[in-house]
């Protein structure tokens, strides 16, 4: 794998990109990299619209999770400010509809958090579908649930709920392999020069043309934009699965989730989770912000 970075002008669309020229084989066309951080609010909002984009036109990219440490380095004075920490996590929550339950600050003393970041590198170890359900289901335990993901005792039963293999995790959580996975990604993202999480860079393997990176948060249509310029075509969105399907495949999720992937008013989203609620079909999640439910029918 090889880039050379090219500055652009600014765009009007986003925060901030680059471009760079990408060579490489994968059985999909496009590579697309998101590098997050456990700990960061934004990047648990960026859930609706990476299922969606996943949903319809997932046939076309590979996405690939790097944990940045950027959290960590731009909010290091804020580490001992809890009271700080929970306005923007309360603030975000109102703003995007995902819940991020900022009493986790002031209930819970976060004192390793690059522990969460080298966990999710453990998990990576048993397979990267392995490593993306282990992330949910440890944002679900921060955002929904207040647990400390800086607890390796949190951290297990979050592998637990992933389903991964306990013991060759709890090994892999110390281990030097996990570090070094970790290093990898710290030195991609400074490689690719991002400095803001959520950042997503976009590349197309099959050809020499350059890939775009953007830094932020932003509404749904610009990622489509972007993947569509990537391909240079305007692919077909794929046809979405039934609500009960897409329950079953991802466990939990929330209503800004499937409002976002079902183009659903959240009075319809409201509507059709009750339906199912009455079916028994979920369970109701109880969070401090927004609506959560569990599949619970297998």
């Amino acid at each position: 794998m090889r880039w050379n970075q090219q500055e652009l002008q600014g765009s009007s669309n986003t925060k901030t990109s680059s471009t760079y020229s990408y060579v490489d084989s994968f059985q999909k066309p496009v590579e697309v990299y998101v590098f997050i951080d456990p700990l960061c609010p934004e990047c648990w909002s960026l859930e609706p619209f990476l299922k969606k984009l996943s949903m319809e036109f997932g046939r076309f990219f590979t996405l690939q999770p790097i944990v940045s440490g950027l959290l960590h380095s731009l909010n290091k004075d804020n580490f001992d400010k809890p009271q700080q920490l929970k306005r923007i996590w309360e603030k975000t929550a109102t703003r995007t509809g995902m819940c991020c339950d900022g009493d986790l600050w002031t209930e819970n003393n976060i004192s390793s958090p690059w522990l969460a970041s080298i966990a999710v590198k453990a998990a990576e170890l048993q397979g990267k579908k392995a490593g993306k359900t282990f992330l949910r289901r440890m944002q679900e335990s921060a955002f929904l649930g207040k647990e400390n993901i800086s607890d390796a005792d949190v951290l297990k039963h979050c592998a637990q709920k992933a389903k991964l293999d306990i013991d060759e995790f709890t090994d892999d959580l110390y281990s030097s392999s996990a570090k070094r996975a970790f290093q990898s990604d710290l030195k991609l993202t400074g490689e690719m020069n991002v400095d803001y999480v959520p950042s997503i860079v976009f590349f197309n393997q099959k050809t020499d043309d350059q890939g775009i990176k953007v830094s932020g948060l932003y509404p749904y249509d610009i990622y489509v934009q972007i993947l569509k310029q990537i391909l240079q075509k305007d692919p077909v969105p794929s046809s979405k699965p039934p609500l009960e399907s897409f329950l079953k495949y991802y466990k939990v999720v929330g209503n800004r989730e499937i409002s976002v992937v079902y183009d659903w008013s959240a009075s319809k989203t409201d509507k059709e989770m009750k339906k199912l609620k009455l079916q028994q079909t979920v369970e109701k999640i109880p969070v401090k912000h927004g609506t959560f439910w569990r599949y619970i029918a297998d």
